[in-house]
């Protein structure tokens, strides 16, 4: 990697993956791709990210007071020079040859480019279909509408994407959340053109550390956190096109599906009664998303069983839900028949 102002700033934020930061550093140093700065900041580990960083001699590499990855990522961010920025999670790698690929796609007037990410395990097997299905395309007037009508759009993790500058510079104003995959995604459109890779450039490791670990239990605190985060960052995005005086009128956050949606799972596993209108009112929002016709079926098919399956089954229903990968009708059912008692579950005893 050169001296040379770079076009692309690869941002690494540790907190406590010594067992990771490795192989998340080596995949962006063994493409040695020359128009790319790699920068490293421990956010105040525990354990030995610290000693691991470290060993491989990096000339910018940070460690910082642990105030979470938004803040580890500003720090890095703001010692960075180039126009694009890519959070890499610690956790997870690029696969190779993905710098050429997206450098050479980056241009004046992109304010995200997108790309599926290939998820693995601890030691790198491949779990599933890459995350998410995501199409070519280069738009911004179409997720502009999506944001403003249903609240976000179809969008990969964190490492899956690079931003421009301008869209970075909004970490600074938050401080509702931890994450640096919030207000950035849904503020993108409304500053530059969208760009969308199908091709998977990078590997999401799920494990037993990470929030979005397979095989984790949905839980009533997880939903009502994600419903709550999503208020904030609904509020932050009006305020961003406020003062950017930007015509788009957004509609109020607590109609939007992904709100409705959370809050009703947040009351599934607390024990609630859930009300036939609760779940009618989501099955029509989700017929006028935009996603797929095949995907607006099998979710109101989903939502359906929330109101009709026994509580003893829901957990299984909303485990399934959120299970990484492709999901179906199909393997909803099977999901719940398999093992020696999934019969037993759907019967009931006797």
């Amino acid at each position: 990697m050169r001296d040379s102002t770079p076009l692309l700033s690869v941002i690494i934020p540790c907190y406590n993956y010594e067992a990771f930061v490795g192989r998340a550093i080596e995949s962006v140093l063994l493409q040695r791709h020359t128009q790319c700065e790699l920068l490293v900041v421990d956010d105040g580990s525990s354990d030995r990210s610290w000693n691991v960083i470290q060993g491989y001699g990096l000339e910018r590499c940070y460690r910082v007071a642990n105030s979470g990855a938004a803040r580890a990522c500003l720090y890095a961010f703001e010692r960075s020079r180039a126009p694009f920025v890519l959070f890499l999670d610690a956790d997870d790698e690029l696969a190779p040859g993905s710098l050429e690929e997206i450098v050479s796609r980056l241009e004046p007037g992109i304010s995200k480019l997108q790309f599926p990410l290939t998820p693995i395990d601890e030691n790198g097997a491949i779990l599933g279909p890459p995350v998410p299905q995501l199409d070519d395309f280069r738009d911004r007037d179409r997720l502009k509408r999506e944001v403003a009508r249903t609240g976000t759009y179809t969008s990969p993790p964190t490492s899956g994407n690079v931003f421009c500058r301008d869209v970075c510079t909004l970490l600074a104003e938050v401080d509702y959340e931890m994450s640096v995959d919030g207000v950035t995604l849904f503020a993108a459109p409304f500053l530059g053109e969208i760009v969308s890779v199908s091709k998977p450039l990078g590997f999401y490791r799920l494990h037993r550390h990470n929030y979005s670990q397979a095989g984790s239990r949905p839980t009533a605190h997880r939903f009502r956190i994600e419903a709550e985060r999503f208020l904030a960052r609904h509020e932050h995005l009006g305020r961003i096109l406020a003062r950017r005086n930007d015509a788009v009128k957004l509609r109020a956050a607590e109609g939007l599906f992904f709100y409705r949606e959370r809050r009703l799972y947040q009351k599934i596993l607390e024990g609630d009664r859930v009300a036939a209108s609760e779940v009618l009112t989501l099955q029509w929002l989700a017929f006028g998303s935009p996603r797929p016709m095949p995907q607006r079926i099998t979710m109101a098919l989903f939502l359906g069983l929330c109101l009709i399956l026994p509580g003893r089954l829901l957990g299984a229903v909303l485990d399934y839900r959120f299970r990484p990968g492709r999901r179906s009708a199909i393997g909803l059912l099977w999901s719940l028949l398999k093992g020696p008692r999934g019969v037993k579950r759907l019967l009931g005893p006797g």
